[in-house]
């Protein structure tokens, strides 16, 4: 996923050829109304009775190892949602986000909050309907072995890479303060994960901040990991979320119940069917069986019934509290802070996350 990037167009994509689209870039004023997404469905193990009959969009990235992959190569958009659904991959987070601020995309998956924070605080309607993952062993903090870097403490005057603006902009600064180190005595040097990897070949950096498949291969190529996003409390967590066109699931809740289960059904082929699902996985990003088992690994994949709870997107009152609404506020306080957005949060940030559709699917 591009799971990064806040504003303007990230030096490289993080996933480059194996995750084409999750951007995260974007723009940037508030908006969102809260979908209200009320139909009830059958259970997502089981054809849907009916569909919406309306034309979905349905925008995602080359997220690796992941059961969104599973949803699309089974189909399941189409069973739950008809025949009337389109899928369409992206390479650019601001080109998928100005689709759905246009209405010419109604659903997007596999991208991460700095471009969706971007996008709100531009005016763009969107709403959180599915979390996807949270990101636990699989991004982090990676020293060069012999580098004399030993702990989070020891990176004070040293010089780290990261794509500034995205999520690491985030995670540096929260991880370094539970060791009690002043994210201004840690010099950033910006960089896409890609020139990453280059620059620790040639001894350019001996640090770094990144997620998978880079931070995989730094780890690969001599590296020690300092910390990584396991360390961190779903308050401040880095997730792969889905976003929908807030316009189109007012207009269309059954839509949005259905997309809902169509993940729900990628998740649950993967729960009942682990070497399938992760032949299925390789084949549609285009790695290896041990990527996409170390990707897994770092991954903890969120199914249907935990979407409505407190660490994920809540339910009733909890929305205002749960997982997703504080890394959301979070995130959205650090880059504010940092300058790479120019409005500061919301009051309100449960308007942007919707559990309605998941709560219906479940019924």
């Amino acid at each position: 996923m591009w799971r990064r990037q806040a504003t303007g167009t990230a030096p490289g994509s993080p996933r480059q050829a194996v995750r084409p689209l999750s951007a995260m870039a974007g723009g940037l004023v508030l908006a969102g109304l809260l979908a209200a997404c009320g139909s009830s469905g059958s259970s997502s193990a089981s054809a849907s009775s009916h569909h919406s009959n309306v034309a979905v969009t349905i925008g995602y990235e080359n997220n690796g190892a992941d059961p969104s992959m599973v949803t699309i190569h089974n189909g399941y958009f189409q069973k739950e949602l008809g025949s009337n659904v389109t899928t369409k991959i992206f390479t650019s987070g601001p080109t998928a986000l100005s689709a759905i601020a246009s209405g010419a995309l109604q659903f997007m998956c596999g991208i991460g909050l700095p471009p969706v924070i971007s996008a709100l605080a531009r005016g763009v309607p969107l709403v959180v309907v599915w979390n996807q993952e949270r990101y636990t062993t699989d991004a982090g903090i990676v020293v060069k072995s012999g580098s004399g870097i030993t702990s989070l403490a020891g990176l004070a005057g040293k010089t780290i890479a990261i794509t500034t603006g995205s999520e690491a902009s985030f995670e540096l600064p929260t991880l370094l303060a539970q060791k009690g180190v002043s994210l201004s005595s840690v010099h950033q040097l910006n960089m896409s994960p890609p020139q990453m990897e280059s620059a620790w070949e040639t001894g350019q950096i001996q640090a770094a901040i990144v997620w998978d498949p880079a931070f995989d291969a730094l780890r690969a190529k001599g590296g020690t990991v300092l910390a990584t996003d396991a360390s961190l409390p779903p308050t401040a967590s880095s997730f792969n979320i889905c976003v929908a066109n807030t316009s189109f699931t007012k207009a269309h809740p059954q839509a949005a119940v259905g997309f809902v289960k169509a993940m729900q059904d990628g998740v649950a082929y993967w729960q009942s069917h682990p070497s399938q699902a992760l032949s299925i996985m390789e084949s549609e990003a285009g790695i290896s069986a041990s990527t996409a088992q170390t990707e897994l690994k770092g991954y903890q994949i969120y199914d249907l019934t935990d979407q409505t709870s407190p660490t994920v997107l809540g339910t009733g009152s909890q929305v205002k509290t749960s997982g997703t609404t504080q890394s959301l506020t979070n995130n959205w306080k650090e880059l504010y802070k940092q300058g790479f957005i120019t409005v500061p949060p919301p009051a309100n940030m449960s308007r942007y996350v919707d559990p309605v559709p998941a709560q219906d699917a479940q019924k």
